[in-house]
């Protein structure tokens, strides 16, 4: 470890002038949100070929991590430390734990991190002008986006560091300084940069995390730092982003389980908004919502079998489409039509009150009983009888 330190120092020394990546003449901030809610504040320092950054986030308890990274001539990466000062309560003061460190080793990155409390070592190969992939942290892209810039290809790929891999994340040059960012798997973020290709916007509206950066170069960054970190040790903290929910119900001799993410509102518009119509929809976040009846029920006409589902739907102004599927176990993003049970319409009401986390329940009615989807002021609904 002391030997990768020694690597890093050295590295961040070199210095050179063709990477296209302009020294700033400031420091600059970026602000994460979701919803009304702040998710991370991040502080970033640029040197020649290096950077430095600070780091709060909030989800799913706070952390305070420090940044070092450093490439040379032709973009390729020589190092990166990223050091946890939580304990510490804030920046600057004192050594916190090193979670991971980064060196060049020959044509190979040699990797250490802490990962579940424990310490792995791996190498990958240094071929792709890599950078670091953080989740909810925005700084890389920051990088990513001025290479581009100076590329002036309309697509450009810029592989980050995730795990054991090099994962590919596409920039596209839709129009002027306007870009979209491409994530592997979570979809498209609309990205608008300045003159000089640095992020000054990011909206993840069509990725799972829904999330708006804002750059600012003027931010009150150490007193940001000890609110927060005061604010969520005496308060409820920032929490999972969906954490997972579990809904059991039974009536009529039959019992019903749901399980699924519940994403928050904070602030945002649901339906027509960060839930679109029309598109299909995960019914929920992260893991595929999942149903079970232990007794066969009706739809619309057809029979579910007993059994367990997942569901998704089409959310539409006037209702839309519960889609009911026989896979089991994936993730949300993971759709097969061809393993569809059915398709059957969804009724939709308003209630007065507002529901600030997506809720499912299954309520008995007269007739059977009702698959109810509550998130904000509106309530989707599907009818069954036994």
């Amino acid at each position: 470890m002391k030997k990768l330190v020694l690597l890093m120092l050295t590295a961040f020394a070199i210095s050179a002038c063709s990477s296209g990546i302009e020294k700033e003449s400031s420091t600059t901030y970026f602000v994460t949100k979701l919803g009304n809610d702040t998710l991370a504040i991040e502080r970033i320092n640029y040197g020649n070929n290096s950077i430095s950054a600070d780091v709060l986030l909030r989800s799913p308890s706070i952390s305070l991590t420090s940044y070092q990274l450093a490439w040379n001539e032709n973009n390729q990466l020589i190092s990166m430390r990223a050091e946890d000062v939580t304990d510490l309560g804030g920046f600057g003061k004192g050594t916190g734990t090193i979670t991971q460190e980064i060196a060049e080793n020959g044509d190979s990155l040699a990797i250490t991190a802490t990962f579940r409390g424990n310490e792995i070592t791996y190498n990958l190969a240094n071929d792709q002008k890599l950078l670091p992939f953080i989740d909810m942290v925005h700084w890389p892209f920051d990088i990513a986006l001025q290479r581009a810039h100076v590329s002036k290809s309309d697509s450009t790929h810029q592989y980050l560091i995730s795990g054991r891999r090099a994962s590919d994340f596409i920039i596209h040059n839709t129009a002027g300084n306007d870009f979209t960012l491409r994530h592997p798997s979570r979809g498209v973020m609309l990205v608008k940069t300045n003159d000089k290709g640095q992020l000054t916007w990011l909206d993840a509206k069509n990725t799972t995390r829904k999330l708006i950066v804002e750059r600012t170069n003027t931010l009150n960054f150490d007193e940001l730092v000890a609110h927060y970190v005061v604010h969520d040790k005496e308060n409820s903290p920032f929490g999972t982003l969906s954490p997972a929910q579990e809904g059991e119900f039974s009536f009529k001799g039959s019992d019903f389980k749901v399980t699924y993410g519940s994403p928050l509102k904070r602030g945002r518009d649901i339906y027509g908004g960060i839930v679109s119509y029309g598109n299909r929809w995960r019914t929920g976040a992260n893991r595929a919502t999942h149903f079970s009846t232990s007794k066969p029920i009706q739809i619309n006409g057809s029979t579910v079998p007993a059994g367990e589902y997942t569901l998704f739907t089409i959310p539409e102004e006037d209702g839309g489409t519960l889609i009911i599927n026989k896979q089991t176990g994936q993730n949300g993003q993971s759709y097969d039509e061809s393993r569809d049970l059915m398709r059957v319409p969804m009724s939709r009401k308003s209630q007065d009150d507002v529901t600030e986390s997506f809720t499912i329940e299954i309520v008995e009615t007269e007739k059977g009983g009702q698959l109810q989807l509550i998130w904000d002021t509106t309530i989707y609904y599907v009818d069954f009888t036994f």
